[in-house]
């Protein structure tokens, strides 16, 4: 992939990837390490958003699976993607980056609404905006509530930084027999029902025809080397 020059974009942070080595929670050392790949970026003039999921936390198929209702369990993993979000701002604002968190459930007492042309003065003023609570509603994932934004923004990409370096035939921490792939397009992630993002997400992708890199967040200086072309990782594309 060659060095593109991305204006505006938004990166999608697992939740788990927040965990650093612990079974669960917020390891804010690890929240501290991703802040600065975000300010490095942020500082090169690229306009950025942020969505953080809260599987590190709570996940909501977990709860329905253990027979909670399907859209409580889902309520409450939205919240802890808002938990995620004021953790990650915290971080960013005491290394002196500029932060708003908007959330898509209205909790005016920690963090302002999802308003869109709100959020592009703040990227236009420089500002990182963390959008939280993914599309505000059950049964639909943080992947979903990424793309959505990433759209509604007209982001140039959407960066996904996993705990992986890319896309695989199969999850390379459990067979050490998987391939990694260097370009897809959105069809063969579907065809091959490949664990990337849910189906609507990455369909939305699709018909917006915004590109999706998938990288190891967890490398540190990863993001910036990824946007500029280099470092491991796999690009998902119409034209793959």
């Amino acid at each position: 992939m060659s060095a593109k020059p991305y204006k505006r974009i938004l990166v999608k942070v697992s939740g788990e990837v927040l965990m650093g080595d612990s079974a669960f929670g917020i390891d804010m050392a690890t929240v501290e390490a991703v802040a600065e790949d975000i300010k490095q970026v942020a500082e090169s003039g690229v306009e950025l958003c942020l969505v953080i999921g809260g599987g590190n936390i709570f996940r909501g198929l977990a709860g329905a699976a253990k027979g909670m209702e399907r859209a409580s369990a889902d309520y409450m993993g939205m919240l802890a993607t808002v938990m995620n979000a004021l953790a990650m701002q915290d971080a960013l604002e005491r290394i002196g980056v500029s932060t708003r968190v908007q959330s898509a459930i209205p909790m005016p007492t920690v963090c302002e609404p999802v308003i869109r042309r709100r959020a592009e003065r703040h990227l236009e003023k420089g500002r990182v905006v963390i959008f939280a609570a993914g599309t505000g509603n059950p049964f639909f994932t943080t992947d979903s509530g990424a793309a959505l934004r990433a759209a509604e923004m007209k982001c140039d990409a959407l960066f996904k930084g996993t705990s992986v370096d890319g896309v695989y035939t199969a999850d390379p921490k459990k067979d050490k027999t998987a391939q990694r792939f260097d370009r897809l397009s959105y069809h063969d992630v579907l065809a091959k029902d490949l664990k990337v993002m849910d189906a609507s997400a990455i369909s939305l992708m699709r018909e917006n025809a915004i590109p999706i890199v998938v990288f190891s967040i967890r490398e540190r200086g990863n993001l910036m080397k990824v946007l500029q072309g280099q470092g491991v990782h796999t690009v998902i594309a119409e034209d793959a």
